[in-house]
């Protein structure tokens, strides 16, 4: 069954009352794949959202995230302080399955709005964070000689040096593949230059990725470990720099 009409399919079965529903992710941004499932956002007048629910449909999975329009603004708040919300994207470059009193309409708009004005800034303290965390895993990747754990430092230092990167070019961050996309965009050229740095890593040689990171680390000031330093107090969990929320 065609995508939309597949997607359509799945909202009148579990919400035929519905306000509006999108249709978002790979399958409508030319990036499908055989993988690919059916995002859909569904607005509701009130209950059962929000709720998010994974099911199958005539042999499509589907991810439906089902809200009301006041559940929607809330949790596109909380993911606009993360710099990372799909949710938002989903509206702005989804497709508009139907609408039936406008809140469609509305939303999609606010969602252009707001992924085209970029996420906000990036605290200070927060870049502290990522370049402590990568100093720590970079003085892990030099002192280990087991390749068991060069495997887990190496994959872990891409990851923070890509979000670290987006983080400090003021662009909209995200997880697994959008996380590569994103640094499409943002960083190009860094991506390829990862992939390489963890392959030689691999190959028992640091140098490459070493570079690449210490170069994406010199645009946040480099290097940190001496004097940094965060408070904590009893009766309150100290912040793990190794995971920046």
């Amino acid at each position: 069954m065609e995508a939309i009409k597949a997607a359509r399919a799945v909202v009148e079965e579990h919400h035929p009352s519905a306000r509006a529903a999108f249709l978002g992710g790979s399958v409508v941004t030319g990036r499908r794949t055989a993988t690919s499932d059916l995002d859909i956002v569904v607005l509701l007048y009130g209950a059962p959202a929000p709720y998010r629910a994974s099911l199958q449909h005539a042999g499509w999975p589907v991810e439906m995230f089902v809200h009301t329009e006041a559940t929607w603004h809330g949790y596109v708040e909380r993911e606009l302080r993360k710099r990372r919300s799909p949710l938002l994207w989903m509206c702005a470059d989804g497709l508009l399955l139907f609408d039936r009193d406008g809140l469609g309409a509305r939303l999609a708009a606010q969602a252009r709005k707001l992924t085209a004005a970029g996420p906000p800034p990036v605290p200070a303290e927060e870049i502290e964070d990522r370049r402590y965390a990568i100093t720590d895993l970079l003085d892990d990747l030099a002192g280990s000689n087991d390749q068991g754990e060069h495997l887990f430092i190496a994959t872990e230092l891409v990851r923070r040096t890509g979000e670290l990167a987006l983080a400090i070019g003021g662009s909209w961050s995200g997880g697994g593949k959008w996380l590569a996309r994103r640094l499409e965009t943002a960083a190009p050229g860094l991506s390829t230059r990862l992939h390489h740095g963890l392959h030689e890593v691999l190959s028992g040689r640091a140098e490459a990725l070493v570079t690449v990171v210490d170069e994406v680390l010199e645009q946040a000031g480099g290097r940190l470990w001496v004097g940094y330093k965060r408070a904590g107090s009893l009766g309150t969990t100290l912040r793990n720099p190794l995971t920046p929320s």
